[in-house]
């Protein structure tokens, strides 16, 4: 074992970041993280995050088993079903999602506010806020030095960079590692979940996940979050046991906003929105999308229209492009630092737990003298490039401005076409079967690494 504990900076308070801060420090690394934000719900883009197989396995190990408790009790209530639909909300075909069979199993809802108020707790002597990198250094004996825009430096052995699609890092570490626009925009809001916003959404759809394909690539997915507290944040009637002893001793719900709610994402290639689409304020959005949905139901129309304008947004989606493995220094990456990806199989955060469960896992190996840091962070490159990449390639081959369904003619032809698959699935059980297994795996069900 070394004879004292290595020092790493990690440049970024997301979910990749904060997870393998919690990680490393149970590990007996010194550990700080610099985030640029200081409220916690700057830099919050989206809603909802599925954590899946992959991403529970990552926190169990990660976090302090009270907290990872605290992880689990806070989420929304789980998806029962993931529903492909028509722009007239007919159902093409509906999969269910595989109930857990362990806590590390299964499909978990969480709001972003609230993973990240969760990967806050007992941190505040580790992160450092109003930090916004700028640049680093590196030194003869491998030692690293981060500097920050208030003149500020702190000099660590390692280096890690969890600083998001835009990161620094990467720019000055792998200036030739590029995101680019994956050719679609997306726009999100969110509405309450009142009796008669969900008396808008077929049953399936309430109690899991709703994807509608529209005509010319138009597309919108649907969330329901049900969450264990009320509007005045009390633990609701119903919750017992642990869970509501945890939830209603949790500091972090004295800051959170979020109640339960209906989320929306519509998107589609980025040559059918107008040019100024990413300046236009929430209200803007909204009547934009209601009239790029002209045909549609009225009752998607309408939950449209009820979006809250104060919480719409738009996203230019962007996506790595993969590089060949760089030599190996004190310096690396995890998240989408190295691997952003569109949401097409809604693994992004799932990956970036992955890299820092797999990065704690190698550190520690280094900590107990069976490898020199080096092979560690060889290690932890090599296997997480692979699997990162991987998911980057199969993200952008669903969602892409380039895939046939976004094209005039084509367009009619794949989306009549994967309808009829749909419309075949949905009757013949083995095939249904398939595709849920499927949704599974790449989701790490099956995986035990």
């Amino acid at each position: 074992m070394t004879d004292s504990p290595l020092r790493v900076l990690v440049i970024g308070a997301g979910t990749g970041g904060m997870a393998l801060a919690h990680g490393l420090r149970r590990a007996g690394f010194e550990v700080a993280v610099f985030e640029r934000d200081r409220t916690r719900s700057a830099g919050l883009h989206g809603y909802r995050v599925g954590i899946g197989p992959d991403g529970s396995s990552a926190l169990k190990r990660l976090l302090p088993p009270e907290l990872y408790e605290t992880f689990k009790a806070t989420c929304a209530r789980p998806p029962r079903h993931f529903v492909m639909l028509t722009e007239r909300l007919r159902t093409s075909i509906a999969l269910p999602v595989r109930p857990a069979v362990d806590e590390e199993s299964g499909e978990r809802s969480v709001s972003r506010m609230t993973l990240r108020q969760v990967l806050f707790t007992g941190m505040e002597d580790v992160v450092r806020f109003d930090k916004e990198f700028t640049h680093y250094e590196q030194h003869p004996d491998g030692r690293v030095t981060a500097h920050f825009q208030d003149g500020s430096q702190e000099t660590g052995d390692l280096l890690v960079a969890a600083d998001g699609a835009g990161s620094r890092v990467r720019r000055q570490y792998l200036p030739h590692a590029r995101v680019e626009d994956a050719g679609i925009i997306s726009i999100a809001a969110k509405l309450p979940a009142t009796p008669e916003a969900l008396a808008l959404l077929p049953d399936s759809v309430r109690n899991g996940i709703g994807l509608v394909l529209g005509p010319k690539g138009y597309t919108c997915i649907l969330h329901t979050m049900e969450f264990p507290w009320d509007g005045e944040g009390r633990v609701k009637d119903g919750i017992g046991g642990n869970d509501a002893e945890l939830v209603g001793q949790w500091p972090g719900l004295l800051f959170d906003n979020t109640r339960d709610y209906v989320n929306w994402g519509f998107w589609a290639s980025t040559d059918k929105f107008p040019p100024d689409v990413m300046k236009r304020d929430g209200r803007e959005l909204i009547d934009l999308v209601q009239e790029m949905t002209s045909g549609w139901h009225p009752a998607l129309r309408e939950l449209i229209r009820l979006g809250d304008p104060s919480t719409c947004f738009p996203i230019n989606i962007r996506t790595s492009v993969p590089v060949p493995q760089w030599p190996t220094t004190t310096i690396t990456l995890l998240g989408d630092a190295i691997h952003t990806m569109t949401p097409g199989q809604g693994v992004g955060a799932n990956t970036a737990l992955r890299d820092a469960a797999l990065l704690t896992k190698r550190l520690t190996a280094f900590r107990e003298g069976r490898l020199s840091l080096h092979d560690a962070v060889r290690g932890y490159e090599t296997e997480m490039i692979r699997y990162g990449f991987e998911a980057v390639l199969a993200s952008k081959r669903q969602t892409g401005g380039d895939q046939p369904i976004h094209r005039p003619y084509l367009g009619r032809l794949a989306l009549a076409g994967m309808r009829s698959y749909f419309f075949v699935a949905s009757r013949v059980p083995s095939m249904k079967q398939k595709m849920a297994d499927a949704m599974h795996t790449h989701r790490g069900g099956d995986r035990d690494d």
